[in-house]
């Protein structure tokens, strides 16, 4: 078991930026990582499994909505909080962060901002303990990229609603409690309905065999008649805004996530470069090595620096979803290449398990992929900043 001798690094000295809560939320959250998932984090990848035993630690440094009000069990932090805390988890594993964005973005969130409030205080101090795992259904077989074209829907039976249909690609859905299912009524209107685990007809099944993402339980949804209590709609806001909405917050968390991966393949590089002895001499002192080194810091600050205005503007209700999707694209694709060339640093011995960043090169292969393609924030940006949308067969 190796351990952890991870520092991060800070070039533009942001940490100066920062609040002295904020710097002391994001080093406990550090130090638990350190403590408590780095030491088995390589063996659950491994076993392509789920380290469930971690929830409630992650629940008491805050992982779970820390941003959502202490009257409904958060901790009422800001948005740069938030962001660092999920820097320090993907700083370890990408589905560890990915675990507690889901349940703090995608099923806290829609149920804060847009719940009653008997469901607000039904779910989510549960939610923010751990007691109650939650997973968010967009994601049709069918139907990624193209949201709106779904066809889960669900018909108005008098005293409750019949919902039917499936959702796929759902992180956390073999071990929800709760999933936030968006689905179309009879008008084709997209509405959240909040659906709990035992009702009849709801059946979550594992996806297995993944490359990417081993750390983290993914699975579908399946409705089949499902029953769903016409109080469990939410009725704070429909129409596809809404589960956009939610995205835009785990995008932002994203964003800051995908900064604590290339930290960590960054630092392991410039470690392993320090100690590689060859022709005499350590390999950190070559020039191509040193090339290598100087633009993985350059990235990694540019991207710092980026993210910390985003949170800026997300705290202050300015930052908008093209601004969320600019630094989404930009972070993960700027962490895939740093922990590609930090492979190559490592030699052979970056695909072996004594080091992280072959586990973080296959997690972020999914990251580059979900909540929006690297491809769609381009196309988001396009249409920001040409005002023409190139991704609509009607031209609208």
């Amino acid at each position: 078991m190796s351990t952890d001798r991870f520092q991060a690094p800070d070039y533009y000295q942001l940490d100066e930026l920062y609040t002295d809560e904020q710097k002391l939320i994001r080093d406990t959250v550090r130090e638990y990582a350190k403590a408590n998932i780095s030491p088995i984090i390589e063996e659950y990848a491994q076993r392509a499994e789920y380290p469930r035993h971690l929830v409630p630690g992650l629940a008491e440094v805050g992982a779970f909505g820390p941003y959502i009000p202490v009257e409904y069990g958060g901790a009422g932090l800001d948005q740069i909080t938030y962001g660092l805390i999920m820097q320090e988890l993907e700083r370890v594993d990408s589905g560890i962060r990915s675990a507690a964005s889901v349940q703090s973005s995608l099923v806290m969130y829609p149920i804060w901002k847009y719940g009653s409030e008997e469901q607000k205080m039904k779910f989510l101090p549960k939610l923010a303990k751990g007691e109650m795992i939650g997973c968010f259904g967009l994601t049709e077989p069918d139907y990624g990229s193209n949201p709106s074209g779904m066809i889960t829907n669900f018909k108005d039976q008098g005293d409750h609603y019949l919902l039917n249909g499936a959702k796929m690609w759902i992180t956390n859905s073999p071990i929800a409690d709760v999933a936030v299912v968006w689905a179309k009524d009879e008008s084709g209107r997209i509405h959240g309905l909040l659906v709990e685990r035992g009702m009849e007809g709801f059946t979550t099944p594992e996806t297995k065999d993944k490359w990417s993402l081993r750390a983290s339980v993914t699975g579908e949804l399946v409705f089949d008649n499902v029953k769903v209590p016409k109080n469990n709609l939410l009725p704070g806001k429909s129409g596809l805004g809404a589960p956009l909405s939610c995205l835009d917050s785990a995008r932002y968390g994203i964003a800051w996530g995908a900064i604590g991966a290339a930290m960590d393949c960054y630092d392991s590089a410039l470690r392993y470069s320090k100690e590689r002895i060859q022709f005499d001499r350590p390999i950190a002192s070559f020039q191509l090595i040193q090339k290598k080194l100087a633009e993985m810091i350059t990235e990694i600050t540019k991207a710092q620096l980026l993210t910390w205005r985003l949170g800026v503007l997300r705290e202050e209700g300015k930052a908008t979803t093209a601004q969320i999707s600019m630094a989404k694209r930009n972070n993960v694709d700027m962490a895939l290449k740093i922990a590609r060339e930090a492979r190559q640093i490592h030699g052979g011995m970056g695909i072996t398990g004594e080091y992280s960043i072959m586990r973080h090169m296959m997690n972020l292969e999914s990251v580059v992929t979900y909540e929006g393609t690297h491809d769609i924030h381009l196309l988001i940006t396009g249409m920001d900043i040409t005002g023409i949308p190139s991704f609509r067969n009607d031209g609208k």
